[in-house]
């Protein structure tokens, strides 16, 4: 899952970076010169730490989210169309995009007025134009050519109803859609197509008070949107993330904070990108797999290794839950709670599975 993070310049974006990558303030991110920068964020999951415990593998790999800090967007108006382009560009290879939204104070560009929906509806409303700049571009090449092809023709059409959706302020993703018209825009990788979350990054002082300057029509337009909205305190969060591990809990409940920001941004992005884990255990390895909602035991088992899919004979099924609450793999096997599944599987969120395989 990749997951581009941006916002307008000194919102916080690259404090964000730093605490879902657990990189020091020298990490890769974004540059002075505009490029973007990449990191790994490892999810944090419970169910991960009790298998780690129970089985004491030689390695433990948490599920992963790949982030892109994007340099900070500035408007084309403010004389920076190259500096949009460039951002645009980078957007694009995006999965997701996590908007970085500023809700503090400071010195510098970002001082002002504080206004996250402000600052949301600005980079959203450039994006759409991209769009529709790139619409009414290959709209242009098929009615020029010397000849309208049947698929030109469905695409023409297909172009058009985007022209109209875009032009009247909606984004790609909330179309109504046929699966195979969905295939034939994805070629586009149209950024009002990608998948959003909202990151409202607040001071110590509005995280704890739970309010922030025009919070009400931030959640607002999220809600409009279709976007989910997450408050979060990144720099604080930073500090103390580096603390000693004794004195992170005594801070972090001193922030009200129950869980890492990792953990919030992740869940919110499983849920609105329709993902879920499943497990694997032994004592070579524990580790998450994330695969998306609906996905079938043979296609999950392609995520470990094509062979396995090649191959595939049975999925060994263990429900998580059922293992947490009898504590050892055995006790779930007299319990008949062992169960043997096919290529045709749905596999759900926290399955532990092992493969039979025959290649």
């Amino acid at each position: 899952m990749k997951i581009g993070l941006i916002g307008l310049a000194q919102t916080g974006k690259t404090t964000l970076f730093h605490l879902l990558t657990g990189r020091g303030e020298d990490g890769q991110a974004a540059g002075a010169k505009g490029a973007a920068g990449a990191g790994i964020g490892f999810v944090p999951d419970s169910r991960i730490d009790f298998l780690s415990r129970l089985y004491t593998p030689k390695k433990t790999t948490y599920a992963q989210i790949e982030l892109t800090d994007v340099a900070g967007f500035v408007a084309v108006s403010e004389g920076q169309k190259s500096g949009a382009a460039k951002f645009l560009n980078d957007v694009r290879p995006c999965e997701a995009l996590a908007h970085t939204l500023r809700a503090f104070g400071g010195d510098g560009a970002a001082a002002g007025e504080i206004d996250p929906a402000r600052d949301l509806e600005t980079v959203e409303t450039e994006m759409l134009f991209a769009d529709l700049e790139l619409v009414e571009k290959r709209i242009g090449r098929i009615k020029g050519g010397k000849k309208i092809t049947k698929e030109n023709g469905e695409e023409l059409a297909l172009l058009e109803r985007c022209f109209a959706w875009l032009e009247d302020g909606g984004a790609t993703r909330d179309m109504a859609l046929t699966d195979e018209e969905r295939n034939v825009i994805r070629n586009y990788a149209f950024l009002t197509a990608k998948p959003r979350l909202a990151v409202v990054n607040l001071d110590e002082a509005l995280y704890k008070s739970k309010d922030y300057p025009h919070r009400a029509e931030t959640q607002a337009l999220c809600q409009r949107l279709n976007i989910p909205l997450l408050e979060l305190c990144a720099g604080m969060e930073l500090e103390i993330s580096r603390l000693p591990d004794e004195d992170k809990a005594l801070f972090m409940e001193d922030l009200g904070l129950t869980e890492p920001g990792i953990s919030v941004l992740a869940r919110a992005a499983y849920e609105h990108l329709g993902l879920i884990s499943f497990l694997t255990a032994g004592e070579d390895e524990v580790r998450a797999w994330t695969i998306t909602a609906g996905t079938s035991a043979r296609a999950a088992a392609g995520k470990i290794h094509s062979d396995i899919e090649r191959g595939f004979i049975r999925a060994e099924v263990v429900k998580f839950a059922d293992l947490r609450e009898l504590g050892s793999m055995a006790k779930v096997k007299e319990k008949g709670l062992f169960r043997l599944e096919g290529k045709e599987y749905i596999v759900a969120d926290g399955d532990i599975i092992n493969f039979r395989f025959n290649v």
